[in-house]
This record gives C-alpha cells, sequence and structure tokens, in this order.
C-alpha cells in the first residue's frame, strides 16, 4: 500500500494491494476517513526478446479527507 501525505494531510494516496479487488481498495480508503477523488493506472513492462510488453498495471486511488474528518 503506497500512502503519501501532503503537509496538511487532506490528500492521501492508496494502492490496491495483491489480491484486493478495487471495491475493497474502496471501502478501505472510506474506513479510513478519506473520500476517492482520482483514479490512477500505471502500466507495467517487460522486455521479450526485442519487444516490450505490458505485463500487469499499478492502480492508485488519490483521497481527500471528508468533510466530517476536516
Amino acid at each position: 500500500m503506497s500512502k503519501k501525505k501532503n503537509k496538511n494531510n487532506q490528500k492521501k494516496y492508496f494502492q490496491v494491494k495483491k489480491n484486493e479487488t478495487i471495491a475493497s481498495c474502496l471501502e478501505r480508503i472510506k474506513q479510513e476517513g478519506y473520500q476517492p477523488i482520482r483514479r490512477i493506472e500505471k502500466p507495467i513492462f517487460e522486455e521479450v526478446g526485442s519487444k516490450i510488453q505490458p505485463i500487469d498495471r499499478i492502480i492508485q486511488f488519490e483521497a481527500i479527507l471528508s468533510k466530517h474528518e476536516r
């Protein structure tokens, strides 16, 4: 799980873990008092011979504190 915090702890990044569904990641975000505002997908590539092929992806959510948590 990747977590980055800005200076005032208003924004945080959550990464979908291996063997975790997107729905359970969103529930984890909600339980920590945050609200997702953006989904980020980053591809993971592997070099096979002379070709580069996508093999996986990293899914992250950018989240801010819910209004009642601020």
